[in-house]
């Protein structure tokens, strides 16, 4: 879950800044984690103290009332209501990494992705989102090669995952929704060489660089194994004491490599 939160802080500065490159500086003094790392966190914590989803995403959002969420999530987590939203948006995809790492089968990480996603995200395609990435991390993390999770997610989701970034790129434009932006980030992880690479080149294409980033930068840690340390202590400088006790609990308990 630290790939999906370094690759949030880092795609930060240009959510609203679209570049079209791979070079760029990966931490500035407007660096920041958002919305994505809070409710990959909240997830975490869940998973964790079998917490219900519907209350932590509230807890969590209320407490970091700031990090930038979208407006239906925003007037859900301040609402009295827990009912979903029918929501297609990639925030169910972006927080549910977590779910990827904590479980021993596939079946089982289906399952508690479209449980964590549903609180909010119950129309079919946010809950595709949400399982189409804990599916790949989770066959990531078991050492499936990427043709493998290529060949699984576009047959169970029917996601397009033969373009590649050199398609894309041109003409991608800004797109929260799930069916808009986790193939992209997808095909991101599928064209990278190491961690590093794949959230440079999932900022590369535009869009919703973040959630982009957070994505990619997920399925790339359970791929690659591991992220540079320099990342990660930039990473861990810029985030509060409370997340980072979620974080460390979470690695430590299902031996999570970052």
């Amino acid at each position: 879950m630290l790939g999906a939160i370094c690759g949030d802080i880092i795609g930060s500065v240009f959510e609203r800044n679209n570049i079209k490159t791979e070079d760029f500086p990966l931490f500035s003094p407007h660096s920041t984690f958002t919305d994505d790392t809070v409710l990959t966190v909240a997830v975490a914590d869940c998973l964790l103290s079998g917490k219900d989803y519907a209350a932590a995403l509230k807890e969590y959002g209320r407490k970091y009332p700031y990090a930038g969420y979208g407006g239906m999530f925003s007037r859900w987590i301040f609402s009295e209501a827990a009912e979903p939203y029918n929501s297609f948006g990639n925030g169910s995809a972006m927080r549910v990494s977590p779910v990827g790492f904590a479980f021993n089968t596939l079946d089982q990480v289906l399952e508690e992705a479209k449980k964590c996603a549903v609180v909010t995200h119950n129309h079919p395609e946010g809950i595709k989102g949400a399982q189409a990435v804990a599916a790949a991390v989770y066959l990531a993390r078991q050492g499936e090669s990427k043709d493998t999770i290529k060949d699984y997610v576009s047959c169970k989701f029917g996601y397009n995952l033969n373009r590649t970034l050199a398609e894309i790129r041109p003409s991608y434009v800004f797109d929260v929704t799930c069916q808009g932006s986790v193939p992209e980030a997808i095909i991101s992880f599928f064209e990278s060489t190491s961690y590093e690479d794949a959230v440079r080149k999932a900022i590369s294409i535009g869009g919703d660089s973040d959630t982009i980033a957070c994505i990619t930068g997920g399925i790339a840690q359970a791929y690659y194994k591991e992220i540079p340390p320099g990342i990660i202590k930039r990473a861990r400088d810029l985030l509060d004491q409370d997340l980072l006790e979620v974080i460390d609990s979470f690695t430590a308990k299902y031996l999570v490599q970052g």
